[in-house]
C-alpha cells in the first residue's frame, strides 16, 4: 500500500534523447519506469553503465530501467510515446496489443502524420480504444535531462485525466500544465517547427534580427489563424505549447528545425537534417490545409515551396517582402 495516490508504473517507448529525458522526468518523480526501444547499443549502455549516449553525462536512478521491443511496455498505466511522428501509426499498431485496457497513451511527438494529414492524437486513437493524451512545450531534451527548471503543457479531452497526468509526471524541475485543448496543443508544436525552419534560413542568411523578430511574429500569427481554423482554441496557442515553444525552438540551434533553416540560409544541402527536423514533414501538409481552409500563411508557404525545391531561398524572401502592404492583423 501506498500513501502516494498519483503513483504510477511508466512506460516510455522510444529511446532517443527526449524518450531518455522523460524516463528521467518520470523516475526522478518517484515512478517506477522502463524505458522501451530497438537499439540495442543504448540499451546494453544503460545495463552496464547507468547512461544513455544519447544524454552523455547523465546518470540514470534505479528505478529507471530499460528493455528491448514492444513487450516491455506491458503493465503500465502510462505510456509515455517518444517515437517520431510519422512512426506513430505503426508503432501504436504493434504496442496496443500489449497494453492494459486502462493504459493511458500519451503522444509526445510534434508533428503531423504527413500521409493523412491527421493529428498524432487521431493517429493513435485509430489503432488505441484507450484513453489518449499529449504532451507538448517547449523543453530541450538536454535541458529537461539535466533537470533546469521546464514547463510543459499535458492536454487530454478529459481535463480530469489531464490533470492527473500533470500530477504523475510533475517533479523536480519539471513543471506541467494541464489542458483541455487537445488539438490546439499538437498544432502549436508541429506548426512552430516550420516557423523554426524560417527563423533559421533567416539567422543563416544573416537577414539580422529585425528580420528574425518579424518572421516569429508574423509567424506566430499564420499559426493561430491556421489553428483556429483547424478546431482549437486560439488562445491556446498563447500558451506554452504554442508561443512558448515558438520563442524556444525559433533561436537555438538544438532545433533540429532551426538547424535545418540555418542549412538552407547557408546555401548547404539541408538533406541530412529532414528526416529528424518534423517540420519538414509538417510543412507541405499545414499549406495544403492552409489552402482548404481559406487562411493566410506566407511563412509557412514559403518554407514549404523551399524544402520542396520549387523555390530559392533568395527568391522565397523577396517574395514575402514584395507582398502588398496592409494594415497588421494580429488575429
Amino acid at each position: 500500500m501506498t500513501d502516494r495516490p498519483d503513483l504510477a508504473s511508466i512506460a516510455v517507448y522510444g529511446a532517443g534523447a527526449w524518450g531518455s529525458a522523460l524516463a528521467l522526468v518520470a523516475a526522478r518523480a518517484g515512478h517506477p519506469v522502463v524505458l522501451a526501444g530497438r537499439d540495442p547499443a543504448v540499451f546494453a549502455a544503460i545495463r552496464d553503465e547507468r547512461r544513455t549516449p544519447r544524454l552523455p553525462g547523465i546518470d540514470l536512478p534505479v528505478n529507471l530501467s530499460a528493455a528491448l521491443g514492444p513487450e516491455a511496455v506491458a503493465g503500465a498505466d502510462v505510456l509515455l510515446l517518444a517515437t517520431p511522428a510519422q512512426v506513430t501509426r505503426p508503432v501504436v499498431r504493434e504496442l496496443a496489443p500489449v497494453l492494459g485496457a486502462d493504459a493511458v497513451v500519451v503522444s509526445c511527438a510534434k508533428g503531423i502524420e504527413q500521409a493523412t494529414g491527421r493529428l498524432i492524437s487521431e493517429v493513435i486513437a485509430e489503432a488505441w480504444a484507450g484513453p489518449v493524451g499529449v504532451l507538448s512545450g517547449p523543453g530541450f531534451s538536454d535541458d529537461v535531462a539535466r533537470g533546469l527548471p521546464t514547463a510543459v503543457t499535458v492536454a487530454a479531452a478529459d481535463l480530469d485525466l489531464a490533470e492527473r497526468l500533470a500530477r504523475i509526471l510533475a517533479g523536480p524541475g519539471f513543471r506541467p500544465y494541464a489542458a483541455g485543448d487537445v488539438v490546439g496543443v499538437q498544432l502549436g508544436g508541429a506548426l512552430k517547427n516550420v516557423l523554426a525552419i524560417a527563423a533559421g534560413v533567416v539567422a543563416g542568411r544573416r537577414l539580422g534580427a529585425s528580420a528574425e523578430a518579424a518572421v516569429i511574429t508574423r509567424g506566430f500569427v499564420e499559426m493561430r489563424r491556421l489553428a483556429a481554423a483547424w478546431g482549437a482554441q486560439a488562445d491556446t496557442l498563447m500558451g506554452l505549447s504554442g508561443l512558448g515553444d515558438l520563442v524556444l525552438t525559433c533561436r537555438s540551434t538544438q532545433s533540429r528545425n532551426f538547424a535545418l533553416g540555418v542549412a538552407l540560409g547557408e546555401g548547404g544541402d539541408p538533406r541530412g537534417f529532414g528526416r529528424l527536423a518534423e517540420g519538414a514533414a509538417t510543412a507541405a501538409i499545414a499549406v495544403a490545409r492552409a489552402e482548404a481552409f481559406g487562411v493566410d500563411v506566407p511563412i509557412m508557404a514559403a518554407v514549404a515551396a523551399v524544402l520542396s525545391g520549387g523555390l530559392a531561398v533568395d527568391a522565397a524572401v523577396d517574395r514575402l517582402l514584395a507582398r502588398p502592404l496592409k494594415r497588421e492583423d494580429v488575429l
